[in-house]
């Protein structure tokens, strides 16, 4: 990248180059100056645009290569007959064995869980009274 040139710097350079190549030749050097810049201008853009080139023929090339792999690997034809037919059946001993089961805490079954559950619901029978106090 260039140097950034303030107003004060350009100044002092043109003051310079008019006292070192002279006020004669002064306009003949700016016309050098010119042409050479926009000769350097001119390969930039030819570089650029060459760059930009070789990328959108990249780009192309890749889907050249991606539609040339669809036309070889599968129709649509054949996609759809594989997504229609029938996921296939696994045998019995493919199959994963059930899960044990876990123990229930010391001193408590699942059968006396749901038991005590069900007696809290409910109270207890009454008792039968005897004949006499």
């Amino acid at each position: 990248m260039l140097p950034q040139l303030g107003f004060t710097e350009i100044l002092l350079l043109s003051v310079l180059a008019l006292v070192v190549i002279g006020p004669k030749d002064l306009p003949l050097m700016a016309r050098k100056i010119g042409r050479w810049m926009a000769r350097m201008r001119g390969l930039a853009a030819e570089f650029r645009a060459g760059f930009d080139e070789l990328a959108r023929q990249a780009e192309l090339d890749e889907l050249k290569r991606e539609v040339q792999a669809l036309r070889n690997d599968r129709t649509l034809n054949e996609i759809d007959r594989e997504m229609r037919a029938p996921l296939p059946t696994t045998p019995a001993a493919a199959l994963p064995a059930p899960a044990e089961t876990v123990a229930p805490p010391e001193g408590e079954t699942p059968a006396n869980s749901e038991a005590a559950a069900d007696e809290t619901a409910q109270p207890p029978p009454a008792k039968a009274a005897s004949g006499g106090a």
